[in-house]
């Protein structure tokens, strides 16, 4: 069983009764639900008492004139579409009232053919009207499951963070019932790593931007912290860090973190041994805006020229990542320390 669909319903404005009537007898044999108003004044009163789907209004009235009245229906909060009817020598008029809201224009005459062109004009206006609804619609609707996504996904990396901060926190205190030796350092390089990630997430969850993390911020707030950790071991003194403004997607970071953070440990561990104390230089390169290069300079007792093969987790860890980055690490023996040197590929992402 089939439902025919209702007749499209058309308020007609125009003091000109005589046209009127034969226009509603010609639009109603069409398929429309016609109204008449015989001026401005009395067409706006309907469409505040009455459901519309089109309005077709003429230029010259009485009161209010069709460009007034035109005004005060696109004012409305939900208008109908409105088809401007002008005079064949008026075409002026017309241009004004489409750049007015006016969705099309007829010229009115009483030639053959102008009912049904107006008539196809009103439907195609209808058409064109709840076809712009509907992506308006769509439009409201993508932006609330995108903002429900995007609160969502911050929700997720603050309790990611407090989870892997959590560990870090469990790491430490584990290692602190430990004696020194192999097993309390193993802990406390995994609390370490683990923190890097932690950072990540928790500038996520601070962030306007979900899918990207300013280097140079997180890189220098993991730093300081890093710092804070290691001269509680007394060995290093001084941090010093640059890297230029660069934003990179969130795998990247986390991969330069645990980088970083697995360099500056190891200077705390064998640059500076027994008494010894000094100096950390961290600095980020960008050449060219496709390669760039993390360098952790010491002034400690150095190592052997071109090392840079392990068999320590530690190596294991930085070699893996530099993997993932596309790049490869590089140990220097200098004059006077160490200098590490990580070669990547960088892909910035556009400020927002």
């Amino acid at each position: 069983m089939t439902t025919e669909a209702p007749a499209p319903r058309l308020l007609y404005i125009d003091d000109d009764d005589g046209f009127a009537r034969l226009l509603s007898r010609a639009l109603t044999r069409m398929g429309f639900d016609v109204t008449h108003a015989p001026d401005g004044a009395s067409g706006l009163s309907a469409l505040d008492g009455q459901s519309f789907d089109v309005v077709a209004l003429d230029h010259y009235m009485p009161g209010l004139s069709g460009e007034q009245t035109l005004e005060k229906i696109v004012a409305m909060p939900s208008p109908p579409p409105v088809v401007y009817v002008t005079a064949s020598d008026e075409t002026q008029v017309a241009v004004s009232a489409l750049k007015s809201g006016a969705s099309d224009y007829v010229i009115k005459d009483m030639g053959s053919g102008f009912f049904e062109l107006l008539a196809e004009i009103l439907r195609q206006s209808i058409e064109s009207d709840r076809l712009r609804k509907a992506e308006k619609a769509a439009q409201i609707e993508v932006a609330a499951a995108r903002e429900r996504a995007e609160l969502l996904l911050v929700e997720v990396n603050h309790r990611v963070a407090n989870s892997l901060t959590l560990v870090v926190s469990m790491a430490h205190l584990q290692a602190a019932a430990l004696p020194r030796g192999e097993a309390r350092d193993a802990i406390e390089d995994f609390a370490t790593r683990v923190y890097a990630i932690a950072q990540v997430h928790k500038r996520l969850y601070t962030s306007q931007d979900i899918r990207a993390v300013q280097l140079d911020s997180y890189l220098s707030e993991l730093v300081r912290d890093l710092h804070r950790s290691v001269t509680s071991q007394k060995s290093i003194t001084k941090i010093t860090f640059d890297c230029p403004p660069l934003r990179v997607s969130i795998d990247r970071a986390i991969s330069l973190g645990v980088i970083l953070s697995e360099l500056i440990t190891n200077v705390g561990k064998y640059a500076y041994p027994d008494d010894l104390r000094g100096a950390v230089r961290v600095r980020v390169h960008c050449n060219d805006g496709k390669a760039a290069r993390l360098e952790v300079e010491d002034d400690g007792v150095g190592i052997k020229a071109g090392a840079s093969d392990g068999t320590g987790v530690g190596t294991q860890v930085m070699d893996a990542l530099a993997h993932s980055l596309n790049g490869r690490l590089e140990m220097m023996k200098l004059e006077r320390g160490t200098r590490a040197i990580l070669h990547f590929d960088v892909v910035l992402l556009p400020a927002r």
